[in-house]
């Protein structure tokens, strides 16, 4: 087995450290999400804690971890004797993107019904995280099925299986840890929530802490278990203080006066619910006996708040996380109070009680968001160029879905044979055998059981008896938006308009789990502002910053927004697009500009694509040039009223009738 790279060995990232230990000391805090661009140690930080973590009592031989102090009457593999027990040390496990629902809450152990005619259930890694932690890497791309089941084992501290014949529950209550990098999209709200702490993290700018990153990394890879060594002494006394804290946890006194500091700020930054609340109180007090300890200060009500609400307070997923800390300094001097004897409100500069002292920069002083929106500005210019103007205020947007059923990764936007969701029906597997519909197995095999001298409880069953379940979601799909950018969009209002609408449709697709992309064309040229990716809030940054004027060079848009297609279709072929092309219809510039549109047009409706155009012409003379363009298209044209949800009830089915 690999030597792990010590947790006390990782440079810098004092908050994520922080907010890890904390976890260690009190698992009642809820977890940690670590936010952050590639190669900034997230993982080797969260898999290093584990080493850190105390030993476990369990009941020997209970693959459900339970402790023996205090059994789960409902274990599946109780009742437990008194006595009989084990130590060992807290288990990290790692939960894949693409694992099964199986893989999670565990399933009947097929195997067994069939060759011995028993009911057995096969526990899965909730089951194997109890009393431990999981670790879900990426968990921005975690599918929607897996985040429902994680929602309800968190919320409820159980994990209940009712499939297949199998009725099981089973404790389940894990220390849940993310990492994800925000550029490969947003975290679904409702599992935001969940996560207790939240920090940001990013590659230090300070040549002298990059210098010892490489050092330290390059020496663990040299000789791991060396290295190992040359920490030992710090890992046990980190663990050491792990220990002392949990045992000074009970006599921490949060008092009335901390109380109202916790509420008070929670109510000043406006988040939802009370879990918020009961996050910062926890938080807190773990802080307090982290530093040895038995009263709460106003320094740790202020790093709990700087760790507990960045994430709570996101109104939409354009929002960028992040707290105003004079407006928290502000909160806790007005509320400060008895339980506060020194009387400053806070800790030192914006990150007290941090696990060490070092002198190198906070990682969370720098990030790559601000520049991402930077380096998004179009290139192209002109004399007739407008600066950009603001969006409107986003609205709910109507449902647009591509027609017929597709086979693309899980999302919420179109129908879809997927390997989650309500099954439809049974078939012989293509291949390998993925997903058993098993009474389509059993009914298959029963009639031949006399031909194959079956003469105990077992069901003899052979490979063509065997059926793979067929089953019905929904996918995610690519919306490449198609932009038009040209002079005549450029009156501020209307163009103000035309991104609300744009945005509006960005934060539909956010919800869905779609793909998106950004075409504009304006002047004698289309560019590509944003190439298909996962991340909605850098399509939205390129728009907010879209300029506007010159002429209207609509067959190169088109033509762009194709070859965008063609390119991705080889990338991710199982990935059904749908192309929105916002636009009032006009083509200027070049020769036989309309007709020229009309056959890059062509271009889309030859392959199928679904497709959508939202007419943009406004005033009392209207050419109806969109329409023109969607029936080129092979789509439908939409104008920006009839996009708000609360319009015209039939715009999907339009949109799949004309596409069929």
């Amino acid at each position: 087995m690999s030597t792990p790279f010590p947790f006390t060995a990782v440079v810098g990232q004092d908050d994520l450290r922080l907010a890890l230990l904390l976890n260690a000391v009190s698992p009642a805090v809820g977890g940690v999400l670590v936010r952050g661009e590639k190669g900034t140690a997230k993982s080797t930080a969260v898999r290093a804690l584990s080493a850190l973590m105390p030993t476990l009592d369990v009941v020997s031989g209970c693959r459900f971890s339970c402790d023996p102090d205090s059994p789960d009457p409902a274990c599946p593999d109780g009742p437990h004797e008194p006595g009989a027990f084990e130590t060992r040390p807290a288990r990290l496990v790692e939960l894949p993107v693409g694992a099964s629902e199986d893989r999670l809450v565990g399933a009947l152990d097929i195997e067994r019904a069939l060759a011995e005619g028993v009911k057995a259930f096969e526990p899965g890694l909730l089951a194997d995280a109890h009393r431990g932690i999981l670790y879900v890497d990426e968990v921005n791309l975690l599918h929607d099925h897996l985040v429902d089941l994680l929602l309800d084992a968190a919320a409820m501290g159980a994990s209940y299986v009712e499939r297949e014949g199998v009725s099981v529950r089973h404790a389940s209550k894990f220390l849940l840890v993310g990492t994800m990098n925000p550029e490969e999209g947003e975290l679904r709200p409702q599992l935001l929530d969940r996560f207790g702490l939240t920090v940001e993290v990013a590659a230090s700018r300070e040549p002298d802490q990059r210098v010892e990153v490489v050092r330290r990394r390059l020496a663990h890879d040299d000789d791991p278990a060396g290295f190992a060594a040359r920490w030992a002494d710090e890992e046990t006394a980190v663990r050491r203080r792990i220990v002392a804290a949990r045992e000074l946890l009970p006599s921490v006194r949060l008092g009335d006066g901390a109380l109202r500091q916790i509420a008070a700020t929670c109510a000043a930054f406006e988040v939802d619910g009370m879990r918020a609340d009961i996050v910062m109180a926890r938080t807190a007090t773990a802080l307090a006996a982290w530093a040895g300890r038995t009263d709460v200060l106003a320094e740790d009500v202020r790093q709990a708040a700087l760790l507990a609400l960045p994430h709570r307070r996101r109104r939409n997923p354009f929002d960028a996380p992040g707290l105003d800390e004079d407006k928290l300094d502000e909160t806790l001097e007005e509320f400060s109070g008895e339980d506060d004897p020194d009387g400053d409100g806070g800790g030192p500069g914006g990150g007290g009680g941090q696990p060490a002292p070092d002198d190198g920069p906070q990682d969370g002083d720098t990030g790559a968001r601000p520049e991402a929106g930077e380096g998004g500005e179009p290139r192209a210019s002109g004399a007739s160029e407008q600066s950009p103007v603001r969006a409107a205020e986003p609205f709910r947007a109507k449902v647009l879905s591509v027609p017929g059923i597709g086979e693309g990764a899980a999302g919420r936007r179109s129908r879809a044979r997927t390997e989650h969701g309500r099954t439809t029906g049974a078939r012989r597997p293509r291949g390998a055998l993925t997903k058993l519909h098993l009474a389509a197995t059993v009914q298959a095999a029963a009639p031949h059981q006399r031909a194959r001298g079956r003469s105990g409880p077992g069901l003899v069953v052979r490979r063509d008896d065997l059926r793979q379940a067929t089953r019905e979601g929904r996918e995610g799909n690519l919306v490449l938006f198609v932009v038009d950018a040209s002079g005549s969009m450029a009156a501020r209002q209307r163009m103000s308009a035309v991104k609300g609408a744009v945005l509006s449709l960005l934060l539909d697709a956010y919800q869905r789990r779609d793909k998106v992309g950004l075409v504009t064309f304006r002047g004698s040229a289309a560019e590509v502002a944003l190439p298909p990716t996962s991340s909605v809030d850098a399509a939205a940054a390129r728009l907010e910053s879209l300029p506007t004027g010159g002429r209207t060079p609509l067959a190169a848009g088109l033509l762009r927004a194709h070859d965008v297609l063609r390119v991705e279709r080889l990338r991710d072929p199982a990935r059904r697009a749908l192309v929105v092309v916002v636009t009032d219809g006009r083509a200027t510039g070049g020769p036989e500009p309309v007709a020229l549109a009309g056959r890059a047009a062509r271009l889309f409706a030859a392959d199928g694509v679904a497709s959508v155009v939202v007419d943009c012409e406004s005033g009392p003379v209207r050419l109806g040039l969109a329409g023109q363009l969607a029936g080129e298209l092979g789509g439908t044209a939409v104008t920006l009223d009839e996009l708000r949800a609360d319009s015209i009830a039939g715009l999907v089915k339009d949109v799949q009738r004309r596409a069929a």
